[in-house]
């Protein structure tokens, strides 16, 4: 059932993305939302076209789009829509971006601060022509084929992902987080969007990914593709994952309890290894010599 709707609403992302690759194959303007929060022309326009289809595809549908799409919010079916994850990337000409749309399903009197049910997903990555697709209960796909996590059983032999703000990155814990898991896995990537490193989260390219403060743009599609793919997401400390989490943690799901372990260790301030200043590593690195 809900695998169909994300079947259908692919179609839309593959459309958009094709958009978003015209410009930025010629190239494409840019402003700035804040201080270091670029939006483009291409996020309005792969908006507006997102939008535009789904009404006519889904009449009875809300969006709730990051550009300001905003639709029909009380409908039982809402869409989150993000129309470029990746913005950063995509004006600076680094190929990793994507079109994430996700659907929630919120019954009759569900309460505002309550989550409905995640039903269906779509993540498309125009230049890599990828596909990930999810329906509730109807499993996870990629380009057609059925997708699953990683069977990694350890931390020290993962790969995991994450991202750090576009503003305000001095009030952000996160570079201790990124130290500290980068030392006890295989590496850590940051790539510059949430959705892909959800998608890749799903399909075993990464054994698990975390960030603080995305917003359901970022995350509904691709927490359902982890869902579906066999993978857990929740908070760093095991609570359920919301779609207005501040903290967000996805894993192949045999990783879990080892990463949210580290994460208790990191906000108490226990075992953690030290970053040595640059004063410090030169000093030691003169007296190696």
């Amino acid at each position: 059932m809900y695998l169909d709707v994300a079947l259908k609403a692919a179609e839309i992302a593959k459309e958009a993305g094709a958009l978003l690759r015209s410009y930025y194959e010629s190239g494409v303007a840019a402003e700035y939302k804040g201080d270091v929060d670029l939006v483009t022309v291409a996020d309005r326009a792969s908006e507006k076209l997102i939008g535009e289809r789904l009404r006519a595809m889904f009449p009875d549908h809300g969006i709730y789009g990051e550009e300001g799409t905003r639709q029909a919010l009380d409908a039982e079916y809402r869409w989150y829509v993000d129309p470029l994850d990746g913005t950063t990337n995509f004006a600076h000409g680094f190929p990793y971006f994507c079109v994430s749309m996700g659907l929630e399903r919120r019954p009759a009197g569900l309460k505002p601060e309550e989550d409905g049910e995640l039903v269906a997903g779509v993540i498309y990555e125009p230049l890599r022509d990828e596909c990930f697709v999810a329906g509730k209960g109807e499993g996870a796909w990629l380009n057609g084929r059925r997708i699953h996590v990683s069977k990694t059983e350890l931390m020290q032999e993962s790969l995991l992902a994450t991202g750090f703000p576009s503003v305000k990155r001095h009030e952000n814990p996160n570079i201790h987080f990124y130290h500290q898991i980068t030392l006890r896995t295989h590496g850590v990537r940051r790539a510059g969007a949430a959705a892909v490193d959800l998608a890749y989260t799903a399909c075993g390219r990464l054994e698990g990914f975390w960030e603080f403060n995305l917003n359901p743009w970022d995350t509904a599609a691709g927490v359902l593709l982890v869902y579906e793919a066999g993978g857990t997401v929740t908070g760093f400390d095991g609570s359920p994952f919301k779609l207005d989490s501040r903290e967000v943690l996805a894993t192949n799901g045999r990783i879990t309890a080892e990463v949210q372990a580290v994460f208790a260790d990191l906000f108490a301030g226990r075992n953690l290894t030290p970053i040595p200043t640059p004063a410090e590593f030169r000093e030691k690195r003169e007296a190696a010599k």
